[in-house]
């Protein structure tokens, strides 16, 4: 297993809040995205022993590019997982990118393909296509943008894009590893074509099981393999009474008129990982608890993950190793505030975590 953190590029606190965007009411950071807090967050993260921090993209967050080559340059070992939009930028110019943040962070990045799910959004940086075309541009996106990386010169004549004569100067030898979401049956089908991790949302491990099945089967017809991944905020604590005060303390902090704009705006959404996160909550702040240990009252207000594992140290371990028996094996967290949860969580939930299981005996 692999365990990554957040950088909460919108602001941080002790609230809920929107992890792209600044658009929901009442949702001021307490403690404002600076390049010294997101540092001091991702110092954490690298000295609690998580492997890499994600950075999200949208209207609201800083650049995550330009975040994460300053963090880089503050850390030492943490990699740094990027998040970018297909379409707007070119293949080509993303490879030049990776390539030189790779030599200038010691190889230290990870790409995270969003392809996008709010048409207000994408209309405003100025892109106008449709669900499905933005993902058959994301899928030849992808290969632009491997074909860059092994060098040229190449050709490349497509429905979005065109080069003659691309390629890097020098092949790029520590390619980054692309982890991609999408829950649409056109998202799967450029996922199992072309990820390295396939990145679900936190859903009760019955649907996660469903899902996880059909993506190997379609990376299998591709020829392909698949890692599996899965993002889950952590409200853990030495008890599970002490886990779900803290719960119903966020709960509290979402008066009902947050939590009606908020899903309206999922609602007008084309994301269908959006959607089936809705479907776990329904809009209404009653029987959050949809399996044991997963709460869905984050999604009430926040786009994107809206489910969070809550219980004590050991409840918590226990959930994600029955995660990890499904076949995931790479887990971002997540909890509010991201600098003391990152400690919290790399404390007490880790270190439970890298100890072996012990075998019962007959």
């Amino acid at each position: 297993m692999r365990f990554h953190w957040f950088l909460p590029t919108t602001g941080d606190g002790h609230h809920v809040r929107p992890a792209t965007t600044t658009v929901a009411a009442g949702t001021a950071a307490d403690r404002p995205a600076t390049l010294g807090y997101l540092t001091q967050v991702a110092g954490a993260a690298e000295a609690s022993g998580f492997d890499a921090v994600l950075t999200p993209v949208g209207a609201g967050c800083l650049d995550p590019l330009v975040v994460c080559g300053a963090v880089a340059a503050r850390t030492e070992r943490l990699r740094l997982l990027v998040a970018f939009r297909p379409g707007f930028t070119l293949p080509t110019l993303l490879a030049q990118q990776a390539q030189t943040f790779q030599e200038i962070s010691g190889g230290r990045l990870l790409l995270n393909v969003v392809t996008g799910g709010d048409p207000r959004e994408q209309r405003a940086y100025g892109d106008f296509l449709d669900h499905d075309a933005r993902y058959a541009r994301t899928g030849e996106f992808l290969s632009v943008l491997r074909r860059t990386w092994r060098g040229g010169p190449f050709d490349h004549a497509g429905e979005h894009y065109r080069v003659e004569g691309g390629g890097l100067a020098v092949p790029l030898a520590d390619t980054p590893e692309i982890y991609f979401g999408g829950a649409s049956p056109a998202a799967e089908r450029v996922a199992a074509q072309h990820a390295d991790v396939y990145l679900m949302w936190g859903e009760p491990p019955a649907m996660i099981a469903e899902r996880i099945a059909g993506m190997r089967r379609l990376a299998a017809e591709a020829g392909r393999g698949l890692r599996f991944g899965i993002r889950l905020h952590v409200i853990a604590r030495d008890t599970a009474e002490e886990a779900w005060a803290c719960a119903r303390r966020l709960l509290d902090g979402m008066d009902p008129e947050r939590i009606a704009a908020a899903q309206a705006r999922f609602a007008r959404m084309d994301s269908v990982g959006q959607s089936r996160m809705a479907g776990l909550h329904g809009g209404s702040a009653d029987a959050l608890e949809i399996s044991p240990n997963l709460w869905a009252g984050v999604g009430l207000v926040r786009e994107g993950a809206g489910t969070a594992l809550v219980g004590s140290y050991a409840e918590v371990s226990e959930r994600i190793r029955e995660y990890a028996s499904l076949g995931l094996s790479e887990f971002i967290l997540s909890g509010w505030p991201h600098l003391e949860e990152a400690w919290r969580v790399g404390d007490f939930v880790l270190p439970r975590l890298a100890a072996p299981v012990p075998v019962p005996v007959p």
